[in-house]
């Protein structure tokens, strides 16, 4: 099993931004320093612990992810229609898109967005695959 952890700035508003892109809530026992949502078929999880807390327990500095891009999640889409939808629901529950959509490559459509910590994410279609 693999799964991500990143830090971030308000629980709550990592919460809220992820469950209006359709990520689910995975459970953190009620912790006050971490939330925890899956993805996908598979249920890929990420952990958003804050900042501090994650900070001290890894005992290392964080990437300002502002600033630089520490990793880049795929989202894979099922059509254009859907990245475009995706694009469209990424600004509504408050990231940036850092790129609209388009073709790029051969066959492909997407588009780079962070979220409102500065987390990247690419969503985009491989046309026939």
């Amino acid at each position: 099993m693999i799964w991500a952890n990143l830090g971030v700035n308000d629980l709550a508003r990592t919460m809220k931004f992820y469950t209006k892109l359709g990520f689910k809530p995975n459970g953190t026992n009620g912790s006050d320093e971490l939330v925890s949502l899956s993805f996908g078929d598979d249920g890929f999880v990420i952990n958003f612990f804050l900042n501090d807390i994650f900070k001290a327990n890894l005992q290392i500095e964080l990437a300002d992810s502002r600033r630089v891009a520490e990793v880049v999640f795929t989202l894979s889409a099922n059509g254009k229609e859907q990245v475009d939808k995706w694009a469209l629901e990424v600004e509504q529950a408050g990231g940036q898109l850092l790129s609209k959509p388009e073709a790029f490559g051969d066959n492909y459509y997407g588009f780079l967005f962070s979220d409102p910590d500065g987390h990247r994410f690419n969503v985009f279609y491989m046309e026939g695959f």
